[in-house]
């Protein structure tokens, strides 16, 4: 009999393991999400063809073995998109693409003209993002701060523009005070108040860090650990931001030297033509093709061991209230840990039991508007109707709108009329159950109008139509039990056919590709007979992931 692989979660780490175990294994992975939808936190919302990427999502990673993989799946662009030449966009078109699928089955449609390969390959001509629906788009990134009216560079770095916009005694200040802990730093980096301290100075801190991080998190720089600094900017400082953008002025290697750069300060990445949801929808065709299972609104409920050894796992068709026993041999989990935790059989310690329940998370929400323009009034320029960003990181004091996207610098294709309509998401973190999270959707939406209108981003007249998304726990948070969580790690250790991959299931703010590498490893470690499984937890490790390229 064929040995039996479940997976709790649709989002990049499970679907990653699902793949990788067809593609290398005789296992069969059985897939179960709790929602209706693929992608977990990466999944793209549809509203009337207008498309949300949940906390948005960069293609860009340090390990060629992720890069291959996504490229794999969706090859990158061979011509422009559709408003390439009016932007002005300096793209590197591909001409080819190989790509290997996992069987004949899944293997993607061939253009008019393909060169056909052998041992399940097949090399065709890079396509036309006009064209083609399966695409991998490059585009530019751009992400600023709004304080005080002006648009400020993130991250933050000292120019004569910026040093005019803060003010130049301020700015001889905040120079004044990083020279301080640049020779005098805080010896204890426990907290994340100390860690920002040390690599841009208590003024720069307290002017761009505080605030924001606090509205992140719901709780004081002082409570929060600094391992999530550490993994968010890691390698960054006031310096090195400087540094970076006088290199790329007379850089003749665009490419090295973006590789070379921490993930915070590339200045190109790679985006799905319709969000990253369309990456994880296409892997989830391809698994099903291939022989996989993947079971939608069906939630992990209870997890049965003996003998320190997972044997099977109760799950719940929500549809229909049906509750099935599946035995396993292998289980993969994505799902938070503090309900892996408490549906454990028999029951774990109850020192594991005290820190799983202790975890905290941060929950996310997401009011989409789509707008006949934007209305950004920048202090000393003209109006402006639209703007070249990404995202908009909201300093201005008096509102709770944490982030702004605007989708159609993502992707011209996330937007249903992208020429007549400009569609944003305006991002807030907030705590499931609380105040903003129980608001009626036309109460959030009138409150993110107001708070747009009230720092001068557009105009209420020109909103079109808007909706209201909620994604809980999207934030594994570093606050509560967390510095306990060594003790957890420790007793599931001990289960050797038990993997805990992905943000929530390691209870690790993991990028995208940290998720997926997560699951890669713990197939290696599957094939290669291996029941340690420390190098899952090394994966995104301070000093060791961004600060410099894996070698071999």
């Amino acid at each position: 009999m064929r040995k039996i692989a479940l997976i709790a979660g649709a989002g990049p780490a499970g679907l990653t393991a699902a793949y990788e175990l067809l593609k290398r294994t005789d296992i069969h992975p059985i897939v179960c999400e709790s929602t209706g939808a693929i992608g977990g936190i990466a999944q793209t919302y549809n509203y009337k063809g207008n498309r949300i990427d949940i906390g948005g999502h960069r293609f860009f990673s340090k390990e060629k073995r992720v890069m291959d993989w996504w490229f794999n799946i969706l090859p990158l662009q061979g011509a422009p998109a559709a408003d390439t030449e009016e932007r002005g966009h300096e793209i590197d078109y591909a001409v080819e693409a190989v790509m290997e699928y996992l069987c004949p089955a899944c293997a993607p449609t061939p253009d008019p003209s393909p060169v056909s390969g052998r041992g399940g390959t097949i090399r065709r001509s890079s396509p036309d993002p006009e064209k083609e629906d399966q695409v991998m788009l490059q585009r530019p990134r751009l992400s600023r701060i709004f304080y005080r009216k002006h648009f400020f560079p993130y991250p933050i770095g000292i120019t004569i523009t910026v040093a005019k916009r803060l003010g130049f005694l301020n700015t001889f200040l905040i120079g004044m005070s990083y020279i301080k802990r640049h020779f005098f730093p805080l010896k204890d980096e426990t907290y994340l108040d100390a860690f920002y301290k040390n690599r841009f100075g208590d003024r720069l801190y307290r002017t761009f860090f505080e605030a924001y991080t606090e509205k992140v998190w719901g709780v004081p720089c002082s409570s929060i650990r600094a391992d999530w600094g550490a993994q968010r900017v890691k390698g960054l400082s006031l310096k090195r931001a400087v540094s970076h953008a006088i290199k790329d002025l007379f850089s003749s290697d665009f490419k090295k030297a973006q590789e070379q750069r921490e993930t915070s300060l590339i200045t190109r990445f790679y985006y799905p033509k319709f969000g990253p949801g369309q990456m994880w929808e296409t892997v989830a065709e391809q698994v099903e093709a291939c022989g996989g299972e993947i079971k939608m609104k069906t939630r992990v409920v209870g997890v049965r061991m003996v003998h320190d050894k997972v044997v099977s796992v109760s799950i719940e068709h929500m549809e229909t209230g049906k509750i099935e026993d599946v035995a396993c041999d292998y289980f993969f989990s994505t799902m938070p840990i503090k309900h892996l935790v408490g549906m454990m059989h028999p029951r774990p310690p109850d020192a594991v039991v005290e820190v799983a329940e202790g975890l905290s998370y941060r929950d996310f929400l997401t009011v989409g508007l789509l707008l006949k323009k934007l209305h950004v009034e920048e202090r000393g320029k003209k109006t402006a109707t639209s703007v070249p960003d990404n995202w908009i990181y909201i300093q201005e004091g008096g509102v709770r709108v944490g982030r702004v996207q605007i989708f159609n610098n993502w992707s011209p294709y996330m937007v249903d009329n992208y020429k007549e309509h400009v569609w944003i998401g305006l991002e807030y973190f907030v705590n499931e159950g609380g105040d903003l999270w129980i608001k009626p959707d036309q109460e959030m939406i009138d409150l993110g109008i107001s708070e747009m209108e009230k720092i001068g981003f557009l105009k209420k007249h020109d909103v079109v139509d808007a909706c209201v998304l909620r994604m809980p726990k999207a934030y594994p948070a570093y606050i509560g039990s967390y510095d306990q969580l060594h003790v957890v790690r420790d007793y599931v250790e001990k289960i050797p056919n038990l993997y805990l991959i992905g943000r929530n299931g390691m209870h690790r703010y993991n990028n995208q590709d940290h998720s997926m590498l997560t699951a890669m490893l713990a197939v290696d470690n599957i094939v290669a007979g291996k029941t340690a499984k420390d190098n899952l937890w090394d994966v995104n490790l301070d000093m060791v992931y961004h600060e410099a390229k894996k070698e071999g």
